[in-house]
C-alpha cells in the first residue's frame, strides 16, 4: 500500500484571507481593545495616544518574528523573567565517595583527582590531537 505523506506540516493554514487563525485573533483583539478605548475615553487625542501602543502590540503579535520565532514567545519569556526568581547561588561541593568495609561500616572519603604533570598533560593532548579522525570535507568528528 502506498500512503501520501503530508507536506508543509510546519506552516499554519490561512483561514481568514492571508491571515492565520492566530494572526486574526491578535488583530481582532487589538481592534476590539482599541474600539473600547475609543468609546470610553472622552477626548479623541487622549484616546489616540492610548490606542497606538495597543495597535502596535497587536501588530507585533500578529506579524513580527524574532530569530524566526513569533513575538508571543518573546513576550512570554519576558513575563517569566520579570516574575521569576532571580537569585542564583553557586556553592562548591566536594564529592564524597562511600566505601564499604568488610566490618559493615561505611567510610566517607574525599574523591581524589590525580594530578598530571605538565609533560604528561602535553603528551596526552598530543595523542588526542593525533588520533582525531576528521573528515577533510566536512571537518566533523566521526566516531
Amino acid at each position: 500500500m502506498r500512503f501520501q505523506v503530508p507536506q508543509f506540516i510546519e506552516i499554519e493554514d490561512k483561514i481568514f484571507g492571508p491571515l492565520t487563525l492566530k494572526q486574526f485573533i491578535y488583530l481582532a483583539g487589538g481592534g476590539g481593545i482599541s474600539y473600547v478605548i475609543y468609546a470610553i475615553v472622552p477626548y479623541f487625542i487622549v484616546a489616540v495616544f492610548l490606542i497606538i501602543p495597543v495597535a502596535l502590540f497587536s501588530l507585533a503579535l500578529a506579524f513580527y518574528k524574532v530569530n524566526g520565532k513569533p513575538f508571543i514567545f518573546i513576550v512570554e519569556s519576558a513575563v517569566k523573567y520579570a516574575l521569576g526568581n532571580k537569585l542564583y547561588l553557586w556553592e562548591k561541593r566536594e564529592k564524597r565517595v562511600t566505601k564499604k568495609e568488610s566490618g559493615g561500616k561505611e567510610e566517607t572519603a574525599l574523591l581524589k583527582v590525580p594530578k598530571l604533570s605538565e609533560s604528561k598533560l602535553k603528551d596526552l593532548t598530543w595523542s588526542l590531537d593525533i588520533k582525531e579522525n576528521l573528515s577533510p570535507i566536512t571537518r566533523e568528528k566521526r566516531f
